[in-house]
């Protein structure tokens, strides 16, 4: 069984790597996005409200999607729930994300479960939940993030 200094040392980089995930989202910057992610055909992603993406090339082609539509994306997440197994970590969340697109914004409260795996030492994203969280969409917003 791992000490507890190493568990914790795993779960501060898992978290590093979710930090690293969500600049990247923030940035709109396709090639920041490509660092947090293994570029893998068994890599997944399901965005609120789309079919979920299986393969590095589909993954990839949704974030562009989101970054091209997108000229602003602010996400602020809460209640991050860490937990490591060997090489493998889940990371459980709400995200509050707020989208400029064209001339509108829309704002949205999400339950996200991030997958990473260690290689090298190194954490990435493996898998990306999401799902809207029906009733709790902020005040005068719309109800999608796309």
């Amino acid at each position: 069984m791992p000490s507890v200094s190493r568990v914790a040392a795993d779960e501060a980089a898992v978290l590093a790597a979710n930090d690293a995930f969500y600049q990247a989202l923030e940035s709109l910057d396709p090639a920041r996005m490509e660092a947090a992610w293994w570029h893998e055909e068994w890599v997944c992603c399901l965005h609120p409200g789309w079919d979920l993406m299986v393969g590095w090339a589909a993954v990839r082609e949704s974030w562009g999607s989101i970054f091209r539509s997108t000229a602003q994306l602010s996400v602020s997440i809460s209640r991050p729930l860490v937990r490591v197994a060997g090489d493998v970590a889940w990371l459980s969340c709400l995200e509050q994300m707020t989208a400029t697109v064209e001339t509108d914004f829309t704002s949205i409260l999400v339950e996200a479960t991030n997958i990473f795996v260690r290689r090298n030492r190194a954490w990435r994203m493996a898998h990306r939940h999401t799902t809207p969280m029906p009733g709790r969409v902020t005040s005068g917003a719309t109800e999608s993030v796309q």
